[in-house]
C-alpha cells in the first residue's frame, strides 16, 4: 500500500467526489454560530456534505465546536448563519428522520428492552403505532445479537448490550442520518472495540449515513470514510481526509503502517497538545 500522505480534500471537492458514490443526504453550507451577542464565535464557515451510506467523523480538541456542530445538525440548536438541509428540507428542529445516539444508553429502567426501542414511535405517534413497530424492533434486536433479550429490563443488560439496544432505538424510525455523540466512550477498551466493529457491520447492512463526534483518533480512522479535522477559536474545519483503508475494517488494521501514518497526520494537524 502506498505510503503517501492521506489525500486532503476541501469541503467543496469532497462534496463533488463522494467516497461511496451515494447521493447527498445532509448538506451544510457557510454555517456559523456565535454567542454573547456575536462576541464569541463557536463555529465559522463550516461546509460539509454527507452522502448516502457514508460514515464521516469529526475530531478535534475540546472547545473546537464539535458538540455545537452536532447540536445544530440534530436540530437542537439553530445556526447563526448558514444553510442546514437534510433530504432537501431545512433542519429547523428535531425530526423523526434524524437518529441520535449519546454517550450513555439512557434506557428507561421500568420498560423492557423492546419497549425502550419503540419508545420514540410511542412518543411521536402513540401506543398503537409503537405496538405495530414491535416486529421491526425484534428484527433489529436480532441484527445486533440481542434477540433473546427483548423482554429483559435495562438493569439486566451489560453496558455494551445497553448501547446495542440504543442503536436499535436509533434505527427504529429508519432515519435518514445517524448522529453519534461519542457513543462508546464510557465503555472499557475491549467492549468499545467490539462495539465499533458492530457499528460498522450494522451501518453496512442498513446502508446508513452516519456522522460521529469522537476524541479517539483510532476510532475515527477505523470507522470512517472521511474525517473532518477541526481547530478552535473559532471552530472550523481545517482539512478533510479520505481514509483509504479497505472495507470491511478489522481491528488488526490498527497495527499497520498505513493506519499509524493516518493517525500521525491528524495529530500533526491538531498539534501535539490536543490529545494529551
Amino acid at each position: 500500500m502506498s505510503m503517501a500522505e492521506p489525500r486532503p480534500l476541501t469541503a467543496s471537492s469532497a462534496a463533488s467526489d463522494p467516497v461511496g458514490g451515494g447521493r447527498p443526504v445532509y448538506e451544510i453550507a457557510r454555517l456559523s454560530k456565535t454567542y454573547a451577542r456575536n462576541r464569541l464565535t463557536a463555529l465559522t464557515d463550516v461546509n460539509l456534505t454527507l452522502h448516502k451510506g457514508e460514515f464521516v467523523s469529526v475530531v478535534g480538541s475540546s472547545g473546537c465546536g464539535k458538540s455545537t456542530l452536532l447540536k445544530i445538525m440534530s436540530g437542537l440548536m439553530p445556526p447563526t448563519t448558514g444553510r442546514v438541509v437534510l433530504e432537501g428540507r431545512p433542519v429547523t428542529g428535531p425530526r423523526a428522520d434524524i437518529g441520535m445516539m449519546f454517550q450513555q444508553a439512557t434506557l428507561l429502567p421500568w420498560k423492557t428492552t423492546v419497549e425502550n426501542i419503540v419508545l420514540p414511535i410511542e412518543i411521536r405517534e402513540g401506543r398503537a403505532a409503537a405496538k405495530a413497530a414491535i416486529p421491526r424492533a425484534l428484527e433489529l434486536l436480532r441484527l445486533v445479537g440481542l434477540g433473546d433479550f427483548a423482554n429483559v429490563y435495562p438493569g439486566e443488560l451489560s453496558g455494551g448490550m445497553a448501547q446495542r439496544a440504543s442503536i436499535c432505538r436509533m434505527l427504529i424510525a429508519q432515519p435518514a442520518v445517524l448522529l453519534l455523540d461519542e457513543p462508546f466512550s464510557a465503555l472499557d477498551e475491549l467492549t468499545r472495540d467490539f462495539m465499533n466493529m458492530e457499528l460498522q457491520r450494522i451501518c453496512a447492512e442498513q446502508q446508513a449515513t452516519a456522522f460521529l463526534v469522537t476524541h479517539s483518533l483510532a476510532e475515527a480512522v477505523i470507522l470512517s470514510d472521511r474525517i473532518l479535522v477541526m481547530k478552535p477559536r473559532p471552530g472550523r474545519i481545517v482539512e478533510e481526509i479520505v481514509i483509504d483503508l479497505p472495507r470491511p475494517r478489522t481491528l488488526e488494521m490498527i497495527n499497520t503502517p498505513r493506519f499509524g501514518q493516518i493517525v500521525a497526520h491528524i495529530r500533526d494537524l491538531l498539534g501535539k497538545e490536543a490529545f494529551q
